[in-house]
């Protein structure tokens, strides 16, 4: 899977944000043991001590439509700029999608979670502040940042938990996975880029998800990190043109 190497200044103060409400939310050990020297630390928090039932926890990539699946993934949100926009694109043609979420985002924007859930969609936990080098990092700042995550989409949807986890830039470990899987968060990757983060232009965009559709169902695009313009006038091409083409909408596998 491709990591993302566009929009560092922007993830910088998502993760300048994170390191506030992780102080507040887990304390000092987990910094310390992220620092290397303490061991994993037991899951802990409102999110942690609720009962879940574990998942698969192969990474997902299918779709629960059937062969002519396509699944609709949106990440980086919720922003109050594009996150309306992109719900008011998926209604249009009756589509449902899965919405990646940044922790610190969904704290910052509950009443947009929320609206993503009374849509139909569902919550994927994406981490608290998206740092795309988490499978170097040591397992309990991997807790921290799944779990702090999974807390604050929790609380911010009102009670909705996240269904799935997606590691930011693929960089799951088999800890990472676990974890997620025990918490019901199914891991979560994509088969096909639509490369829509690096603004190519909406041309680009739709002929990259055309061409790579064939090779799965799970599509990548963003409503945050930057101006997703492109994403939507993209989207707005290909919803019709893949239901025209016998393509239905549905969920990754959980």
């Amino acid at each position: 899977m491709a990591r993302h190497v566009g929009g560092r200044g922007w993830y910088g103060k998502v993760a300048g944000a994170a390191v506030g409400v992780t102080l507040l939310a887990t304390g000092a050990s987990v910094w310390s043991a992220q620092a290397g020297t303490a061991d994993t630390p037991s899951p802990k928090g409102t999110a942690s001590a609720a009962a879940a039932n574990p998942v698969e926890e192969t990474i997902a990539h299918s779709s629960d439509a059937g062969p002519h699946g396509v699944n609709i993934t949106i990440d980086d949100g919720p922003d109050p700029s594009w996150t309306p926009q992109v719900l008011d694109v998926l209604r249009e043609y009756g589509v449902k999608a899965t919405f990646c979420m940044v922790g610190t985002q969904a704290k910052a924007h509950p009443d947009l979670v929320k609206k993503v859930v009374a849509a139909g969609h569902r919550l994927c936990d994406h981490t608290v502040s998206h740092d795309t080098t988490m499978d170097k990092k040591p397992e309990a700042y991997q807790s921290q940042q799944i779990l702090d995550a999974e807390d604050m989409i929790t609380k911010a949807s009102g009670g909705v938990r996240p269904m799935y986890y997606r590691a930011p830039g693929g960089a799951f470990t088999p800890y990472s996975r676990h974890l997620a899987a025990s918490r019901g968060m199914r891991p979560l990757g994509w088969n096909v880029d639509s490369k829509d983060f690096e603004r190519p232009g909406t041309d680009a965009i739709v002929a990259t998800v055309e061409r790579e559709l064939p090779s799965g169902p799970t599509v990548l695009f963003h409503d945050a990190g930057g101006d997703r313009a492109q994403t939507l006038q993209a989207l707005r091409r290909l919803l019709p043109r893949l239901k025209s083409e016998g393509h239905t909408f549905g969920f990754p596998v959980h």
